[in-house]
């Protein structure tokens, strides 16, 4: 279905943008075929479109209660003696959802699931690993790698996390029908969740991530865990591959960070070292996929409009 690109003033203009783009969307599945099914991301970037989001299914303009949701990631390590406390964790994402959208909504959706990270032990996952290295390898150029668990490994939960935790979610989502529509924002080396640079594309279903001690270091300066201790080291995500088996994708980015790769991932070769450059291929298999941008995150597109033509991708400038 192509490529749009959507050029917004500020993260205000992008939020407004993307909120009316999802809105639109979510009424024509509901209308189609009365349930729809959503992939929801984490960070600051949605923020902004899940306020509008909520504000207009308060507002009747569609029937929230017929919407499931899949969330594309969550940590493996938080605090906490037990699972109740690691889901409620202020850093969990499943914290953050609340906060952010599910607690806005007068009526819940039907259905809403985040990555099953908090139900694994870090302690125990960790001695695991150490205890049963042939049962898995790592995957990736990077320094955030990707753990693959072998088809029949000797350790009961290493078993259990492919079968339960990976594999589950993915079954989750296709008993739910698969998602539409997937809301995705971009990290600075153009990653997707926790699809980190350098991890490969094949096989990318959902994920055990081994975080790079960048990743660890910068939660901990930016005041989300008092010490290295305190972080977690492991996460579960979507992969890229199953990112963009979605209806449609829109990814949303604001700043300067961010346009080094969302300029790469679209005029650039499709790469495992820009992860979102996977949407290339998406979009020649027939997703749709829209960008939504701010002006500075956009900044490297609009030096070269030719070459959007050239591909085809439909530029729109709103600012």
């Amino acid at each position: 279905m192509g490529i749009t690109v959507f050029v917004t003033r500020d993260f205000t203009h992008m939020s407004e943008i993307a909120a009316d783009i999802v809105i639109k969307k979510s009424i024509e599945i509901l209308k189609r075929k009365k349930k729809a099914v959503l992939g929801l991301a984490t960070g600051n970037s949605p923020t902004g479109l899940y306020k509008h989001f909520a504000k207009a299914a308060n507002e009747g303009k569609f029937d929230s209660g017929c919407i499931r949701s899949f969330n594309l990631d969550e940590y493996v390590g938080l605090p906490g003696d037990n699972i109740q406390q690691r889901v409620i964790h202020p850093e969990s994402y499943a914290y953050f959802m609340i906060q952010e959208l599910f607690s806005l909504l007068h009526k819940k959706f039907q259905e809403t699931r985040v990555p099953y990270g908090s139900l694994i032990d870090q302690k125990i996952l960790i001695k695991e690993l150490k205890e049963n290295k042939k049962d898995w390898e790592l995957e990736g150029t990077d320094a955030g790698k990707s753990i693959k668990i072998k088809a029949k490994p000797k350790s009961k939960y290493l078993a259990w996390i492919r079968k339960e935790i990976l594999d589950g979610y993915v079954r989750k989502i296709k008993a739910a029908g698969g998602i539409d529509l997937q809301i995705i924002g971009v990290g600075g080396r153009g990653h997707v969740a926790f699809h980190e640079s350098g991890i490969p594309f094949k096989g990318s279903s959902v994920l055990l991530v081994k975080l790079d001690d960048n990743t660890i270091a910068n939660a901990v300066a930016d005041g989300h865990f008092r010490t290295k201790a305190d972080s977690p080291q492991y996460a579960i995500s979507m992969g890229a591959e199953l990112v963009y088996r979605a209806k449609t994708v829109v990814l949303l980015a604001n700043g300067a960070r961010k346009a080094e790769s969302v300029t790469s991932s679209l005029l650039g070769n499709v790469t495992p070292e820009i992860p979102i450059s996977y949407s290339q291929q998406y979009s020649k298999q027939g997703g749709e996929l829209i960008y939504v941008l701010d002006l500075i995150a956009a900044e490297g597109l609009l030096a070269n409009t030719k070459k959007l033509k050239d591909r085809d991708i439909i530029l729109n400038k709103m600012a």
